[in-house]
Parts: structure tokens; sequence; C-alpha cells
């Protein structure tokens, strides 16, 4: 299992950074490695997010000195989308099928946590999201058609898209993990715009299901003092409580959300005025 550290940052500190060092420390460029589970820990909220590509053998998440436990969920919880073909999740000794667009929720406390495919030449690809927990709640699967949708946005402001919450408490309980996956209508590029922060709750976006051309312009940093990623296919940014949340595609895109904090109610947004954004 591989593991990337990233570390905090103040947003005064992010001014300074030309466009190497924030794309260093802010995305991830290669979320998905094939057969292996590559994850990134990161100190903000002290996320942990990546991806699983099992081949010919099942790979298992593990625990360690990096967590400080023995078991990967001794003390976390755990979101899982297969965005790829498909697969199996398995744990506590029983075997449960993924299909693309398949979510589980994953409670504190289990054990034996391992992602399989059913054809290795054309693997899964389970996105994985995992924050602290406090206390264990049931392990649910969640279909894509059991995701609570919520339906935002219009036409002419070119963010017509559809929120798909999975882990989320109008789906299943979790400690402090939300999770879900949007889809913006065709002809519709602006993820979210007007932008908004969470002061209480850092997220993670993936983008995916991208043509190899097209690219996500990510917005970053605070309302007045705004940067920018280029984010391809299958590629993470991580966001800051502090950082506005929102971006914009050169094509169609897909993209997963992900937040750990202080609360879970989805509304919970600063929102921020485009006329007020430099």
């Amino acid at each position: 299992m591989k593991l990337d550290i990233r570390y905090g940052h103040h947003p005064e500190d992010v001014k300074a950074y030309d466009t190497t060092k924030l794309r260093e420390q802010f995305l991830v460029e290669k979320v998905f490695a094939p057969g292996q589970i590559a994850l990134t820990y990161t100190h903000v909220d002290r996320m942990v997010f990546g991806g699983a590509t099992p081949q010919e053998k099942p790979l298992t998440l593990v625990g360690g000195k990096d967590f400080g436990s023995e078991e990967f969920l001794q003390r976390r919880e755990l979101g899982v989308i297969n965005i790829g073909a498909e697969g199996s999740l398995a744990f506590d000794g029983t075997s449960h099928s993924m299909v693309k667009g398949d979510g589980f929720y994953v409670g504190m406390g289990t054990k034996g946590v391992s992602f399989s495919s059913k054809d290795p030449m054309n693997p899964a690809q389970f996105y994985l999201v995992s924050s602290p927990a406090h206390h264990k709640y049931p392990s649910v699967k969640i279909e894509f058609s059991k995701a609570n949708p919520r339906k935002v946005g219009n036409p002419e402001t070119v963010n017509l898209r559809t929120i798909y919450q999975y882990v989320h408490p109008a789906v299943c309980q979790s400690c402090q993990l939300v999770m879900g996956m949007t889809l913006l209508e065709t002809g519709s590029v602006w993820n979210t715009m007007p932008c908004h922060t969470h002061e209480r709750r850092m997220e993670v976006y993936l983008y995916f299901d991208m043509a190899a051309d097209t690219r996500v312009f990510h917005m970053h940093g605070q309302p007045q003092e705004t940067r920018h990623l280029v984010v391809a296919d299958r590629q993470a940014v991580i966001s800051p409580s502090w950082s506005i949340h929102s971006g914009v595609g050169t094509g169609s895109y897909t993209f997963i959300w992900a937040m750990a904090g202080e609360n879970q109610s989805f509304d919970d947004m600063d929102q921020v005025a485009t006329g007020d954004l430099r």
C-alpha cells in the first residue's frame, strides 16, 4: 500500500505559491495505480483518500505506524465508490459485488477490508475516502439508485447538475464523513458558481469520466485571492476550509466530492457573490 503525506497550509503562505508549488501541495496527479492501493494522507482534517485498482490479486487495506493502529479502520470510517468495471469489496468475511456507480459506507472497527476485480484485464477502480471516527455505525451498500439526488443550477448559467448524496444523513449514518457524486447535464460546465467556502469542513474533489484532452480549471484560494489548478482525468484536488470550492471544465466530466469536519449539514456553506471574487 502506497501512502503520500500532505501537510496543512496557512492561506497567507499559499498566496506566494507559484503554479508548480500549488500543484505539488494540493493536486494528486496519480490517484489510481494498477495492482495497488495508492493513498494520500492530508493533515487537513486528517482525511485519507485514494484509489484501489486490483488486478490478479485482491488488495487489502492495512494499518500501521502511519495510522497509529493495527487495522486501517480501527479508529476510522470509510466511503467507497467504484468508478471502474465490476469488482467486489470484502470485509468481516463477506464479499459484496460492486458495479460502476455503486458506493459503500464501511463503519469504524471493520476488519479485513479488501478489493478485487471480476476481470483483471478490465479492473474495478475503487475510490476511497476515510476520516477519523468516534463511533461504529452500520456498514451500508449504496447502489447508485439508492443515492439521494438533488438537482440544482440552470442552463442559463451552464451549471445544471444533479448531486447524488451517498454517505449523507439522508442515506446512512456516519461520524463526520460526507461523500457523493455530481453529474452535470450536457452543455453545463460549472460544478459550482456562484461559489462558496466551508469554514467548518474541508473537501476533496476527484474528477473523472473525462476525454484525454479535457481539463477542469479547479478554483482555489480565498475569495479575494484566487488561484486555479488545471486538472486531468482521474486526478484529485485538496480544498481546505478557507478555499473556495468551484470548477469549470473544457468538456464533460463527473466528480466525486467528499468532506470531513465539524458538521454534516450539506447546506452549511458560506456563499460568495461572483462580483466579490478576485
